[in-house]
């Protein structure tokens, strides 16, 4: 059974920086494509940044494109999600997301961005 924990989510003003990570455990880390989710209130939830196991062509919604990073760590069993100059629509629980022979989802981290 995967497990994926997050953390680095909280409160910051417009313009500011975040990290988020999530460490993935209970199978192997490198059959899993990786991808951060993010849901504000009555939206659904929306994909913002996947990337494979090789690290390469990663994928951004044309929202964060620019301002987002998402990278991973495989001997870690970490990915992460670099967010700077953040918008205050950018606030939403964000979801690590683990997809391979099947799809895992973490608890969720809350980013907030003040204006």
């Amino acid at each position: 059974q995967v497990r994926l924990v997050e953390s680095g989510g909280g409160l910051v003003e417009a313009g500011g920086s975040l990290r988020l990570s999530c460490t993935f455990s209970g199978r192997a880390f490198n059959d899993y494509y990786m991808a951060w989710f993010r849901q504000a209130p009555e939206n659904e939830r929306e994909l913002v940044a996947g990337i494979r196991w090789t690290g390469t062509a990663p994928f951004y919604d044309h929202s964060v494109k620019g301002r987002f990073l998402i990278s991973r760590d495989n001997g870690k069993n970490t990915v992460y999600l670099q967010m700077n100059d953040l918008k205050p629509e950018d606030t939403a629980v964000y979801y690590c997301n683990a997809r391979g022979e099947n799809t895992y989802w973490g608890q969720g981290t809350q980013v907030t961005v003040s204006s």
